[in-house]
């Protein structure tokens, strides 16, 4: 497969998610919580995930470049957990549920980070640094919302 046709579906892939997920907006409901004090302003939040995206798709094809068949598995993995947590959280207003997702994700993230830097596709492990301190944050913002609400 060609070098641009390989980026694409990581492109696409990643396109496709953060499409689903902004069907899905904090509207009213979420506007109505009690919500941390260190959460960011709401414009970080689309050019955060704008830039995250870019950093997965890239990681995606490094690893996928590299022919290791299950960090890719855990790949895609990763991108259908993501992919679930706007509609469980926003669409659905399952707090709870959603903490479990982000929590789960937080931990693969991690995970295939070490494991890309253990399988020498440290491009991969840096691009994905940035998306873990984002779920962190995200996951004290959910947890914020759980626990005060």
């Amino acid at each position: 497969m060609n070098t641009f046709k390989s980026f694409s579906i990581y492109a696409l892939a990643c396109l496709a998610v953060f499409s689903f997920g902004g069907l899905f907006r904090p509207g009213e409901w979420y506007a109505s919580l009690n919500r941390a004090p260190w959460s960011p302003p709401d414009i970080s939040f689309l050019i955060a995930w704008t830039l995250l995206y870019i950093c997965i798709a890239i990681a995606g094809f490094r690893i996928a470049q590299s022919g290791a068949r299950w960090l890719i598995k855990l790949w895609w993995l990763q991108l259908a957990i993501n992919c679930i947590w706007s509609w469980i959280f926003f669409g659905q207003h399952w707090t709870t549920l959603g903490l479990l997702d982000i929590t789960i994700l937080s931990v693969l993230v991690g995970w295939i980070i070490v494991q890309c830097w253990r399988s020498n596709i440290k491009s991969a492990a840096y691009l994905f640094m940035p998306y873990l301190a984002w779920l962190i944050l995200a996951t004290s913002l959910n947890a914020y919302v759980v626990l005060y609400n």
